[in-house]
């Protein structure tokens, strides 16, 4: 894994989107089928919006049905760091990227396949670099 990215909160205003920050550095979510991988199929790499991290890969995502794009697992295990959330009174598992501890989404045990889990995570939290190959 890379070095870990530390920045001062004006730096991350000034590097994110109003949206993206809000996400990855206050915790929020972005609404429902609003998100602009939510529906995309492209093949390719996840990496965190904020440092650049990989962090899932398109051949582990499915359509949940949610409203936000879905994986299986992570692409780089290490990569990504599961934190206990226990806000607006519920019990869930927060996703967030280990090497700048932006707040990806969350994940929980009602996914597909053999891992079970469904890595519920934000899209402007993402940004997708394609595989390089045909459409």
């Amino acid at each position: 894994m890379d070095a870990e990215v530390q920045k001062t909160d004006q730096e991350w205003r000034e590097q994110l989107t109003p949206e993206q920050y809000d996400v990855l550095r206050r915790k929020s979510t972005e609404r429902p089928f609003t998100g602009e991988y939510v529906h995309t199929k492209e093949d390719g790499t996840y990496r965190c919006a904020g440092c650049g991290a990989e962090l899932f890969s398109s051949s582990t995502k499915f359509d949940s049905g949610t409203g936000w794009p879905s994986f299986t697992e992570p692409a780089v295990a290490e990569n990504v760091a599961l934190r206990p959330d226990n806000s607006l009174f519920m019990r869930r598992t927060e996703v967030v990227c280990r090497r700048c501890g932006g707040h990806l989404g969350h994940v929980f045990d009602d996914g597909p396949g053999p891992t079970g889990q469904r890595y519920c995570i934000n899209s402007c939290a993402l940004d997708l670099k394609g595989s390089g190959g045909p459409s």
